[in-house]
């Protein structure tokens, strides 16, 4: 009930105008630029997985929306995922990580997939034994003062993380008075993604990421998954999962948790049917759509802020 309460109020107060819904991605990320070179190092480095040919990278190509694009991602020993893998991109600004929010920030994630068999599959301190034989070292201790620990690893990645930003989307550039920086579709897209609710879950500055919704509001959806209940084991969250950020949404396909659709037109009909219990016209999906890809933006470059 408590869940419900939150949505219905959520909703009302974005619907009614009293705050502005969608808020621009910030033009740049303040970080420890030590760190976070380290810490892009260690992002791409496949040495960080057991059969040394699984890195961050892998699964969050940042040139594909920080995905890899597959419905399950391959981690060591060619083995699948058992959930699509969502963006890295602006992760830093989503309330919690993965899809069932079992890590609260990035720093608890990134231990995740490090030790995951299916993933990276390594053990902590074997890894840490492996990088002290390596150049990286020199590089650990003129930053900690206690060399390489897994929590100076995670520390870097997470570091390096926070500049994987998308700031200057032409969506972005609207709301900061850009009157031509989307078109007339885009515009009456977004006007009808509030008016029909989409805005419920999807925005603030992420345009999601900052509550968990059941998958399957209007009717029960086939899922393997179930979500937030694999935390908490609390039968008040079956089917609840993270709402996803819409930044970069063209990118990411196949799209959902399960990665069930390939393109965005099916994936917004079957939220509007599923989470909203609307049936939108094709011209509404299509406005939708083409507002959506307005929210693709620039990755920023923390070096040029050195």
């Amino acid at each position: 009930m408590f869940k419900k309460i939150i949505f219905v109020n959520i909703f009302l107060l974005l619907f009614l105008g009293a705050v502005e819904p969608i808020t621009p991605i910030p033009l740049s990320a303040t970080v420890n630029t030590k760190k976070a070179d380290l810490g892009r190092e260690l992002f791409f480095d496949s040495r960080l997985s057991k059969d040394d040919r699984v890195s961050c990278h892998s699964c969050h190509l940042l040139s594909q929306g920080g995905v890899d694009n597959k419905k399950l991602s391959v981690g060591v020993d060619g083995k699948l995922g058992i959930i699509n893998s969502p963006t890295i991109l602006n992760s830093t600004f989503s309330f919690s990580q993965f899809w069932n929010g079992r890590a609260k920030n990035l720093h608890e994630q990134a231990f995740g997939p490090i030790s995951d068999p299916n993933e990276m599959a390594m053990n902590f301190k074997d890894l840490e034994n492996k990088l002290r034989k390596t150049d990286y070292l020199k590089k650990f201790f003129s930053i900690y003062k206690d060399g390489i620990t897994i929590n100076n690893i995670v520390d870097a990645i997470v570091e390096y993380e926070k500049t994987l930003i998308t700031p200057n989307s032409p969506f972005d550039k609207y709301l900061r008075g850009d009157e031509t920086a989307i078109s007339e579709e885009a515009k009456r897209g977004y006007q009808t993604f509030k008016e029909q609710g989409c805005i419920a879950c999807h925005h603030g500055r992420n345009v999601g990421g900052n509550l968990y919704a059941k998958f399957g509001v209007v009717s029960n959806v086939e899922t393997t998954s179930k979500g937030r209940y694999e935390v908490t084991k609390n039968e008040d969250d079956l089917y609840y999962f993270k709402v996803p950020t819409l930044r970069n949404i063209e990118l990411t396909k196949p799209y959902l948790h399960d990665g069930r659709f390939d393109n965005l037109e099916d994936t917004v009909k079957f939220m509007a049917n599923y989470q909203l219990g609307k049936s939108l016209s094709e011209k509404e999906i299509d406005e939708i759509v083409i507002f959506l890809k307005s929210l693709t933006g620039e990755l920023y470059d923390y070096e040029q802020k050195k």
